[in-house]
């Protein structure tokens, strides 16, 4: 088992930036991929970023490529996911996931773990 607790989430006007914690505990975290998710009111949760177990491959949506960095420290158990250039439209509960075999990184499937969620509000 293992357990993901985001935060970092909040208000921030567009054209800001923030930056979402997932720490984990349970299992050894190196042995994930981890993602980040999100979920806008009245649509379905997409996929927003992934890192391979050893950071070096990163994967990101369309829509957040060159505004949004996902890293992980494993000496701390903690993915992040550095936001910025902020927009209404990232408005969202952002999830982070973690996973301990991946194909396809952004299929929510291919995750065992899920966080709890935080809410991320850009206001124009």
């Amino acid at each position: 088992q293992v357990q993901l607790v985001e935060s970092g989430g909040g208000l921030v006007q567009a054209g800001g930036a923030l930056r979402l914690s997932c720490a984990a505990s349970g299992q050894t975290f190196s042995r994930y991929a981890m993602g980040w998710f999100r979920q806008a009111p009245g649509k379905e949760r997409e996929f927003v970023a992934a890192i391979r177990r050893s950071g070096v491959s990163t994967f990101y949506a369309d829509s957040v490529k060159g505004r949004f960095t996902i890293s992980r420290d494993n000496a701390k158990n903690t993915v992040y996911l550095q936001m910025i250039s902020l927009k209404p439209e990232d408005t969202a509960v952002y999830y982070c996931a973690a996973g301990n075999i991946l194909v396809v990184v952004t299929r929510e499937y291919e995750y065992d773990y899920w966080g709890q969620g935080t809410q991320v509000t850009v206001s124009s």
